[in-house]
């Protein structure tokens, strides 16, 4: 409550850039979104928090969905990247599955609670919602499996499947870490993850002797 009784209380804001603008409003609709619900927030709330008029947050977003929209949009990306770029930072692949792991509890983590938008959203029964947050799993399920087909032997739709488990593990397992209060460490807690998910994938046979 005080949070919102301080953002209440901030000045308007300054003419701004559009692209500086319409991130400032991003910013102020995810803490909105995260500590409300979609179902609960306001457009008024949210150009209250960024310290703007209604008519200029409708300048920018036509109606509270397409703004929630804009912010999954972001976040989806954002979590996509992070697992691309984990499995590019290495070859070993030992090491690949622990980039992997921490790359999810390093995304459920963020003090800015962007993951709840995505995986535990007040609003997956608005198709547009759904389609995002399933394909966003998809996406990310599809970088680990062209891996994991790359590597192995195994078919594409094999492979697939091997990707979708070990996102799942780790999307879920990080949640729960997160959810019953970080009792271990986070490095810590991702070690133990990639330990388990190595041990699984590491069973499978891998192309030539350069392979780990």
């Amino acid at each position: 409550m005080a949070a919102i009784e301080q953002s209440e209380a901030r000045p308007r804001s300054a003419r701004l850039p559009r692209r500086a603008r319409r991130n400032q409003l991003l910013g102020a609709a995810q803490e909105v979104f995260v500590a409300q619900g979609y179902h609960s927030a306001a457009m008024d709330d949210i150009a209250d928090r960024a310290g703007v008029s209604k008519p200029v947050l409708y300048q920018h977003f036509p109606g509270k969905l397409e703004l929630y929209l804009a912010l999954l949009d972001q976040h989806c990306d954002a979590l996509l990247a992070a697992v691309r770029e984990a499995l590019a930072s290495t070859t070993d692949n030992k090491q690949r599955v622990a980039a992997t792991m921490s790359a999810y509890f390093a995304y459920v983590e963020d003090e800015g609670g962007a993951f709840r938008l995505v995986f535990e959203s007040d609003l997956t029964n608005e198709p547009a919602v759904r389609q995002r947050v399933d394909q966003v799993s998809l996406d990310c399920a599809k970088a680990v499996s062209e891996v994991i087909a790359e590597d192995t032997d195994l078919p594409e739709n094999e492979a697939m499947l091997l990707g979708v488990g070990l996102c799942g593990m780790a999307q879920i397992t990080a949640r729960y870490w997160l959810g019953s209060g970080q009792k271990i460490p986070r490095d810590a807690a991702a070690k133990l993850m990639s330990s388990l998910s190595w041990r699984g994938i590491a069973g499978f046979p891998m192309h030539g002797p350069d392979h780990h």
